[in-house]
């Protein structure tokens, strides 16, 4: 097994010893490095990693890219690096189909294994914080399943299907033959009525629903 691995971290010293460390490691084969969200994207989609590990805070959206690769480079996994131990952003970001969530404090044997359990299809988190992350979820999921689900109407089952594909709102509106006004429009209003801030939480609200056929109002 020889896993190809990218590392993406705005810290050039730390970008570095990354590197160095893991090109020692006979089961990885290191093919490229970065400094910025837009480098991790140019890497996938270019080197086509089995695994890219990447900080949050970097230059660009970090959460956006993520959810661009997750879309569109289903076979490149991705694992969060990050000094960060607020529990919300882990669990968006697990929740969206992150691969794993590392912290900067654990040892390089923990990132070994996080990069190796990726490969194999599962979800790594560091031990001790990874409690945190699950109580987290749990609750949410209880809290969900204790509130009513709104209905959506056909209009924004339509929205919400092109969202899904992964369109633009001005694709959206193209398929739909509305304009990107009222995309917009009803995606604030499908924010609002899903109680999300954004539209990477929208995404995870939708999936975490029933069947579009159940959701249609009369």
């Amino acid at each position: 097994m020889l896993v190809r691995v990218a590392f993406v971290d705005d810290h050039p010293i730390l970008l570095e010893g990354l590197v160095s460390l893991y090109r020692t490691k006979t089961d990885l084969d290191v093919v490229a490095m970065g400094h910025t969200t837009v480098d991790a994207l140019n890497i996938v989609e270019t080197h086509h990693p089995d695994v890219i590990v990447m900080d949050l805070s970097m230059p660009g959206d970090s959460f956006a890219a993520i959810d661009v690769m997750l879309a569109s480079y289903p076979d490149t996994k991705v694992i969060v690096f990050t000094a960060s131990s607020a529990i919300q952003p882990a669990v968006e970001l697990i929740e969206a189909g992150i691969s794993g969530y590392v912290l900067k404090g654990a040892s390089s044997s923990d990132l070994h294994h996080a990069i190796i359990s990726a490969y194999g299809g599962e979800t790594y988190i560091t031990p001790g914080f990874a409690t945190k992350v699950i109580v987290s979820m749990k609750t949410a999921e209880l809290r969900r399943r204790a509130q009513p689900a709104e209905r959506l109407h056909h209009r924004e089952e339509q929205i919400v299907s092109g969202l899904l594909k992964g369109l633009t709102n001005r694709e959206i509106g193209v398929t739909l033959n509305i304009s990107e006004k009222t995309v917009k429009h009803y995606m604030t209003s499908l924010m609002s009525k899903l109680n999300v801030r954004n539209r990477v939480e929208l995404v995870i609200a939708v999936k975490n629903r029933t069947s579009p056929r159940d959701r249609i109002a009369s």
